[in-house]
């Protein structure tokens, strides 16, 4: 990647044009593309760019399934050239990492110490800058909350290449505006976290199978006290009474004492990935996947996982290295190639817990009914947060991967508008991270009056409105 010119040169005229997709492959736009490897030359970008009139977003590893990172005729800025772990407490857990390290180097430089990051998705892949900008979550939600509750402090560099130390205490409101907020209010050049205590680095997991979404519900509610993750699988090809059936998994750590096997597996080169899925080599597993990308294909593939037994021990439980259960997104690199060429686009409902059952009951009639049935449909509880523009609420999620169909994309709209109308009925939210289709009025009736101090907050910090990218300009937010 260009790294940035310290002349004053024109970016336009300096910089390369490239064509960058979101993560679900069918979202792409061109724009002007650098790297740079030191604040300086992140903040002589921004000030030329501001000169310029060009609008200016952020990039890392391109996770966010839809236009998050896009920003056409703008200039998109690559966080990984500033990529270092600058500090590391073995004793306390204290991280603090530039914008572009990713969730992977967090695990590596503390796991060897007893540290795991407290919240992590489904890919090691994201970057600090976008996990803070898009508060992301994982499968300890219920009770650990999202990223931005781990994090103790952070530097944020606004247009003008000023760089603002905020933390929960001293900056309340713009610090729970720049977590979560998209990357609209500047870089976020810096990040101090709290790692959590591990003392084994493996877990204990149990796998629940459930005959119905009501099943999965009341399976949740009843293990959730004692466990430190749980996720749901549903598949959404069952109807009837089998409507939401699935597995649940509920996974713990263990101490030292519990597991002393599991101490060893502290050391970076002890966790991984398997070096193959079904005795398949992991870089050639899309390929495999691809005759079963359909409906025929992944119906038979819901089927089967979901009567197909796990090993266990006698207890009903097996041990998982920590790496192993937490990125399941991560098992089979280049997996999105097997929607390719048209893509496949994620809704995920953020529903009340008093709606929720119904809401997403609603939710899986609708696709059948629309003949676009989700090939993956993951189930989550969540806690309410403060962050201005937060996804987050007391209830549940459910993430939806459709395939795109490529003569009629028009049918998965319309699907999409029913459903993103359902989550409003419901009183629910939207996770931008994930999201390529709601609208302006549908963002803010979601968010009320949480979006009109975000917004007085942008106005105030960028009143040139230099971050923009094709989400915020979708979403009414530049």
């Amino acid at each position: 990647a260009a790294a940035a010119d310290l002349t004053m040169a024109p970016l336009r005229a300096t910089l390369p044009r490239r064509v960058l997709d979101g993560f679900g492959i069918a979202p792409r736009a061109t724009s002007l593309h650098v790297q740079p490897r030191s604040l300086e030359e992140l903040a002589h970008v921004l000030a030329q760019a501001r000169h310029e009139g060009l609008a200016v977003s952020f990039r890392g590893n391109g996770r966010s399934y839809g236009d998050a990172s896009l920003n056409a005729g703008g200039l998109a800025i690559d966080d990984r050239g500033l990529a270092r772990v600058l500090d590391f407490d073995p004793g306390t857990g204290l991280l603090e990492a530039q914008m572009g390290v990713t969730i992977a180097d967090l695990w590596r430089t503390g796991l060897p110490h007893g540290w795991w990051p407290a919240v992590v998705p489904g890919t090691m892949f994201p970057t600090m800058g976008g996990c803070v900008s898009m508060n992301i979550h994982g499968k300890n939600c219920y009770h650990a909350g999202p990223f931005g509750d781990h994090v103790v402090e952070l530097d944020l560099m606004t247009a003008d290449g000023t760089v603002r130390t905020l933390n929960r205490e001293r900056d309340d409101e713009l610090f729970r505006a720049v977590i979560g907020g998209l990357g609209l209010l500047g870089a976020v050049t810096r990040v101090k976290l709290q790692m959590k205590r591990v003392e084994s680095g493996r877990l204990r997991v149990r796998p629940i199978r459930v005959p119905s979404l009501e099943a999965m519900f009341a399976c949740f509610e009843r293990r959730m006290p004692g466990a430190d993750y749980m996720v749901g699988w549903l598949d959404a090809f069952a109807s009837g009474s089998a409507l939401g059936r699935g597995l649940v998994h509920e996974a713990s750590y263990m101490s030292a004492a519990e597991d002393p096997e599991g101490v060893a597996l502290l050391a970076v080169d002890r966790q991984g990935l398997p070096p193959s899925v079904l005795g398949v080599p992991r870089s050639l597993a899309w390929l495999f996947m691809k005759p079963f990308t359909n409906d025929p294909g992944m119906r038979l593939v819901n089927a089967v996982k979901y009567h197909l037994p796990e090993h266990t021990d006698a207890d009903g439980q097996f041990r998982s290295g920590l790496v192993e259960f937490s990125f399941l997104l991560d098992y089979v690199p280049g997996w999105r190639n097997a929607y390719a060429p048209a893509g496949f686009q994620q809704f995920q409902l953020f529903l009340p817990d008093a709606t929720a059952r119904r809401g997403m009951r609603e939710a899986l009639e609708r696709c059948q009914r629309h003949a676009l049935v989700p090939y993956l449909a993951v189930f989550k509880r969540h806690k309410p947060d403060e962050y201005l523009l937060s996804h987050g609420l007391d209830g549940w999620s459910l993430a939806l991967d459709f395939a795109i169909p490529a003569r009629e994309p028009r049918r998965l709209q319309a699907l999409t508008r029913e459903l993103a109308a359902l989550v409003l009925e419901h009183g629910g939210r939207f996770y931008p991270a994930k999201d390529v289709c709601i609208t302006a009025d549908d963002f803010a009736r979601s968010h009320g009056e949480r979006l009109t101090r975000f917004l007085a907050l942008k106005r105030t910090l960028d009143p040139d409105g230099v971050f923009r990218n094709d989400q915020a300009r979708r979403l009414g937010l530049a």
